[in-house]
């Protein structure tokens, strides 16, 4: 098996022997009964280069567990929440080591349940059927398919850690820890779909860590963190990406790093836009109740029936507007609150938790100067380390031993955002979108997409979407098609890269029952491109850590999962037409007027090559991500007023 390359071994751990103090009187005392002697130093990191050393053994590792209370009583039974935390550190924290933490909080480990889903076949305008088509049980969009296999086992200290941290961090002087969020696994409490209460269940690992919270052993002990710095980082993938956000704007002292991997930064922008209902990409049906009824996993199966009842009818699958359930959700406006330097990394082509999470992140970060850094790769909702295997640990130790060790080792002069471009190399870059983007608006023209505006010439659909997906709706752009419009340029003389926010500006019309505009924005030409998913490299596994029973230490690496078609949908965007001024409230809509309608479509970064046309196709319902209103709607769009901007990089 290949093994990374061990980082230069300077120094070893520093264990003082105990003195020894002979007192020779020449007989004229008696010897002492008890020879005293006085302990040595405690315990310290190897650091080399600016780096920790692997010099702790992950199979003499101690586990710990322990319960500890929140500040918020979920399940209304009169006592507060606890969460339950599985913690491994180096033995060496017996002896008076103290370590740092990095934590894994997540609703998985407990094991996951299939729900079935929403309706999504409407009957009437805007009103869901009494009746449907329910969707089949399945698991939703942010659980992890493993966790519905999940053992009981795992729930136990002996049991192996899923991941990577604790054969690489653990070694090297870190202790490592998985919480099970509310609701969930051994905790108590109701899951929630991101509410406060989940929050503050995870943030109550932090403060356990730093004294401020209680906590006890499986024997109703008290339990504290005697070993502890008090310095903590989150991360993840999916909700366990998510939560390390939610935590961090509490503000809460102690947690020094988070590295949210494909988080939600805004639950608002995972089940809605622009006031309308918007599934997960590949989840029709689910919305914050089904994830939350999927993740309840504790013993006590019936306390959190009404809760999870209440977010049934809060979360309001009719309107789609923003409302009080929805803030409570927003971590994005807390951002001037988060003191925890962010590593975050999402993925193009992830649609499930959509780019627009990362990218609203990102720029509130940078409002607010929090220290970050940024990694977007081709790949979907997928982890990207083994993807990069050694560029990623390398980069994510240094961020652990700089912010949570306080190592000088070049942390934050280093490149702040580096993009994964189509043929896999990497670009490093100071900003995103990068420094030099300009907008850039082409008319949608009778004749195609243009600088200057055509005609103004009304141009219709007839909405299909409830039978046909939009890949089969871009198909063939030049051919006449009564359910789409579809506006191209010509072939490009040289290529186009975009970066950022792609917005569409329409004269349009609806009538019908259909509040939907969907646009889409289109990469025409035949070529080989990364779409979601990845693929296992058959090749050795690599040997990142140290193994132990049941984990290795060791994974394959993966490499992109690659597509040749004629075109790509490469960003999207949604808008109910009801909510044209504001996702808060609805404005009555005329049918037939015609209005001035504007929304974003996702964020990407994505080159258009030369030769390659770029097109916009709108449509109305969009099969699997809207809600599906009867066929038939009539949208019409007023040419030469209505256009696309899109930020352009140099």
């Amino acid at each position: 098996m290949a093994r990374l390359p061990a980082s230069p071994r300077t120094g070893v751990l520093r264990r003082a022997a105990a003195p020894v103090l002979a007192l020779c009187l020449l007989g004229v005392l008696p010897a002492p009964a008890a020879a005293r002697v006085a302990p040595g130093p405690a315990p310290s990191l190897s650091v080399a280069n600016g780096r920790t050393e692997p010099v702790f053994s992950r199979a003499d590792a101690v586990s710990q567990l322990v319960d500890i209370e929140t500040e918020a009583d979920s399940d209304e039974d009169g006592r507060r929440d606890t969460v339950r935390m599985r913690i491994l550190r180096p033995k060496e924290t017996g002896d008076g080591l103290k370590v740092a933490t990095i934590i894994e909080a997540s609703p998985y480990w407990g094991g996951g349940n299939e729900v079935p889903f929403h309706p999504v076949d409407l009957a009437e305008d805007g009103l869901p059927p009494t009746r449907g088509t329910a969707a089949e049980s399945r698991l939703p969009g942010l659980v992890d398919p493993s966790a519905s296999a999940a053992s009981p086992a795992q729930s136990e200290r002996s049991a192996p850690f899923p991941g990577y941290n604790d054969n690489y961090f653990l070694p090297r002087g870190y202790a490592v820890a998985q919480l099970d969020s509310v609701g969930t696994g051994g905790s108590t409490g109701c899951p929630s779909s991101g509410g406060r209460a989940e929050t503050l269940g995870a943030k109550a690992a932090v403060d356990w860590l730093n004294g401020r919270a209680r906590g006890w052993d499986p024997d109703g002990r008290p339990s504290r963190a005697s070993w502890s710095t008090g310095d903590a980082a989150m991360m993840g993938i999916s909700y366990n990406g998510t939560l390390p956000t939610a935590v961090a704007a509490t503000g809460v002292e102690g947690l020094k790093a988070i590295v949210p991997i494909s988080g939600i930064s805004s639950w608002y922008d995972y089940y809605r836009a622009n006031g309308g209902v918007v599934a997960p990409g590949g989840y029709q049906g689910e919305d914050a109740d089904i994830l939350a009824k999927s993740v309840y996993s504790r013993a006590d199966r019936e306390i959190c029936r009404p809760v999870l009842d209440r977010l049934t009818a809060e979360q309001d699958r009719r309107t789609g507007d923003w409302s009080r359930f929805w803030a409570e959700r927003d971590y994005l406006k807390d951002a001037r609150r988060i003191r925890a330097a962010v590593f975050a990394v999402h993925g193009g082509n992830d649609w499930n938790v959509k780019t627009q999470h990362v990218g609203r992140l990102w720029e509130a970060l940078g409002k607010h100067e929090v220290p970050r850094r940024l990694w977007l790769h081709q790949a979907g909702h997928n982890n990207p380390m083994p993807l990069r295997m050694e560029e990623w640990l390398g980069q994510l130790h240094q961020w652990f031993d700089h912010w949570l060790y306080d190592l000088d080792n070049g942390a934050p002069e280093a490149a702040r955002v580096e993009v994964e471009q189509a043929d896999f190399s990497w670009r490093r870059q100071s900003d995103w979108p990068a420094r030099g983007t300009r907008d850039l608006t082409l008319r949608l023209n009778p004749a195609g997409l243009g600088a200057r505006p055509g005609p103004a010439v009304e141009h219709s659909l007839t909405d299909a979407g409830r039978t046909v997906r939009a890949e089969a709706l871009v198909a063939d752009p030049g051919a006449a098609h009564p359910n789409r419009l579809a506006y191209t340029t010509g072939p490009l003389t040289e290529e186009l890269r975009v970066n950022g926010v792609p917005r569409v500006s329409l004269r349009s019309s609806l009538d019908g029952a259909s509040p939907y505009v969907t646009a889409l924005l289109v990469d025409y030409g035949r070529d080989t491109r990364a779409v979601a998913g990845t693929v296992p490299d058959a090749s050795a596994p690599v040997c990142y850590g140290q193994g132990v029973p049941g984990d290795t230490g060791c994974a394959h690496r993966t490499r992109h999962r690659t597509e040749t078609a004629d075109f790509k949908i490469v960003s999207r965007g949604w808008l109910d037409v009801r909510n044209r001024r504001s996702a808060a409230r609805e404005s009555r809509v005329e049918e037939g007027r015609e209005y001035r309608l504007r929304f974003g479509m996702q964020p990407q970064e994505y080159v258009f090559k030369k030769g390659h046309r770029l097109g916009v196709v709108l449509i109305s319902t969009d099969h699997d991500y809207t809600l599906r209103h009867p066929a038939g709607t009539r949208l019409t769009v007023r040419t030469g007023v209505s256009g696309v901007t899109l930020p352009v990089a140099p």
